[in-house]
C-alpha cells in the first residue's frame, strides 16, 4: 500500500490552543468596560460615551491596519506577525493596569491593545489550513472564535466583580497580567508549520498577497461573501451593543438584560461548535450558511416582538445558535472559493467588512421607534438577514473541500513537539 504523502500531527491542537488563548483574552480586553460603563465614567471623570470609545477602538484601530496586517502574516509568516501581535496585546495590556487612574494612558494603552487583534482575527483560516486537514478546518476555526466568545462572556461578568472587590486599577492589572501570561505560553508553544502539510500536495500553495487579492475581488462569489458578513456582524454588534436598551421598554431590567446577553453567547458558542464540525462531517459549506441565517431569522422577529422572559431567552439562543456559528463556516468558505490568495488576505478581507459594520450601532440608534423601542431597528435587521439567505442561494457550493477524498489522514505517533 503505498505512502500517503501528507499527515496529520497531535501537536496542531497545542498550535490550536495557545491561539486559542490569545484570542480569549483580547476580547476580555475588549468588553471589560462595557458591562461597568457608568462607574467607569464615573472613576474617571468622563462621559459615558468616552468609556464607550475604549471598545470603539478596537473596530476603529482595525479598519486601517487590517490589510497591512494580512500582508505580514502572507509574507512573514503566520509565527512573527502573530507572536508580534501577542507581544503588543501583553505589554499595553500591563502597562493599562499600571496606569490605570489615568484616562489618556488608559486610552493610549487601549489603542496598543486595539493594534494586536488583527493579527489575531486575520490569522483565524491561515492556523487552521496550515495544520489541519480540510475536513477539519471550519471545526479548528468554530474553536478559535469561540474562545473569543468565551472571552466577552467572561469580560462581562468579571468586570463588575472585579470593580466592586478589588477596585478599578487591580481589576485591569490583572485583566493585563492574564493577557501577558496567554501571550508568553503563545510564545512558547506555538510553531509556523508542521513538518509535513496535512493536505495533499498543492492544496498548501498560496499566491502572492496582491495577485490573491486583485484575483478575489474579480469574484462575484467574494462580493456576495462581504455582504454577508457585513450584515451578519452588524446584527452581533448591533443586538449585543443595544441589548440593555433594546429589551428595557419590554420591563425588563438591567440584570435581566445581562441574562439575555449570556444566553445569546452561550447560542454563539455552542453553535459556533455543532454547525462547523457538522459542515466538515458533511463536506458541504453553503447549505449550512444558508440553514445558519435562514434559522437565525425567527430569533431576530422574536426579539423585536415577545415581552416575555422565556420567550425573550429562545428567541437571543435562536439568534446566538444559528448566526455566530456562521462566521468560521463563512472564514473557511472564503478561503477555500479564493484559493490560491492567501488565507490572511482572505481571512482580513472578511474582517474588515465586518468590522465596517460599526456603522449599524448608529443606524439601529436613528431608526428607533417614537416611544425609545428598537422594534423598527431590529424589523430592518431581520429584512438584512432575508437579503442574506438571497445572497447565500447565489453562492456556489466550495470545490477545494472535496479534493480530498480519504476520510481520515494519517497521525503521526508520538508527535508531541514539533521544532522549527
Amino acid at each position: 500500500m503505498p505512502e500517503t504523502p501528507y499527515k496529520t500531527y497531535p501537536y496542531r491542537w497545542v498550535v490550536l490552543a495557545v491561539f486559542m488563548g490569545i484570542n480569549l483574552t483580547i476580547q476580555i480586553l475588549w468588553i471589560c468596560f462595557a458591562p461597568i460603563t457608568g462607574p467607569a465614567a464615573k472613576f474617571y471623570g468622563v462621559s459615558d460615551l468616552q468609556i464607550g470609545l475604549l471598545a470603539m477602538l478596537f473596530m476603529i484601530v482595525y479598519v486601517p491596519l487590517s490589510m497591512p496586517i494580512s500582508w505580514m502574516i502572507d509574507t512573514i509568516g503566520y509565527r512573527k506577525s502573530v507572536s508580534l501581535g501577542a507581544i503588543l496585546m501583553g505589554i499595553f495590556g500591563v502597562l493599562r493596569g499600571a496606569f490605570a487612574g489615568n484616562y489618556t494612558l488608559v486610552m493610549l494603552s487601549t489603542i496598543g491593545i486595539a493594534a494586536a487583534q488583527p493579527f489575531m482575527l486575520n490569522s483565524i483560516s491561515t492556523v487552521a489550513a496550515k495544520w489541519f486537514p480540510i475536513q477539519e478546518r471550519a471545526t479548528a476555526a468554530g474553536l478559535a472564535l469561540v474562545a473569543g466568545f468565551i472571552g466577552i462572556a467572561i469580560g462581562q461578568v468579571t468586570s463588575p466583580l472585579l470593580l466592586e472587590q478589588v477596585g478599578m486599577s487591580w481589576m485591569l492589572l490583572i485583566f493585563g497580567s492574564v493577557a501577558a501570561f496567554s501571550s508568553v505560553l503563545f510564545l512558547i508553544f506555538t510553531r509556523e508549520a508542521p513538518p509535513t502539510p496535512p493536505c495533499p500536495e498543492g492544496q498548501e500553495t498560496r499566491a502572492l498577497m496582491l495577485t490573491g487579492l486583485k484575483s478575489m475581488l474579480k469574484m462575484r462569489g467574494v462580493w456576495f461573501l462581504l455582504v454577508i458578513f457585513l450584515f451578519g456582524m452588524g446584527v452581533f454588534n448591533g443586538v449585543t451593543t443595544w441589548i440593555e436598551d433594546i429589551v428595557r421598554p419590554k420591563g425588563f431590567s438591567p440584570t435581566q438584560a445581562g441574562d439575555f446577553g449570556g444566553i445569546l453567547l452561550i447560542g454563539g458558542i455552542i453553535g459556533a461548535i455543532v454547525i462547523p464540525a457538522l459542515s466538515d462531517k458533511f463536506r458541504m459549506r453553503k447549505i449550512f450558511l444558508l440553514v445558519g441565517m435562514a434559522f437565525a431569522i425567527p430569533g431576530m422577529v422574536g426579539i423585536a416582538f415577545v415581552s416575555t422572559y422565556p420567550l425573550m431567552a429562545a428567541s437571543m439562543f435562536i439568534l446566538g445558535f444559528f448566526l455566530m456559528s456562521l462566521a468560521p463556516i463563512g472564514y473557511q468558505y472564503g478561503a477555500e472559493i479564493t484559493f490560491p490568495a492567501p488565507e490572511g488576505t482572505s481571512n482580513g478581507l472578511l474582517n474588515l467588512a465586518g468590522q465596517v459594520s460599526v456603522v449599524f450601532i448608529y443606524a439601529m440608534e436613528a431608526f428607533k421607534n417614537a416611544d425609545g423601542s428598537f422594534t423598527n431597528s431590529l424589523l430592518i435587521l431581520a429584512g438584512l438577514m432575508v437579503i442574506n439567505v438571497l445572497l447565500i442561494l447565489g453562492l456556489k457550493e466550495s470545490t477545494l473541500i472535496n479534493l480530498q477524498t480519504a476520510p481520515e489522514l494519517p497521525t503521526e505517533p508520538g508527535s508531541v513537539h514539533i521544532s522549527d
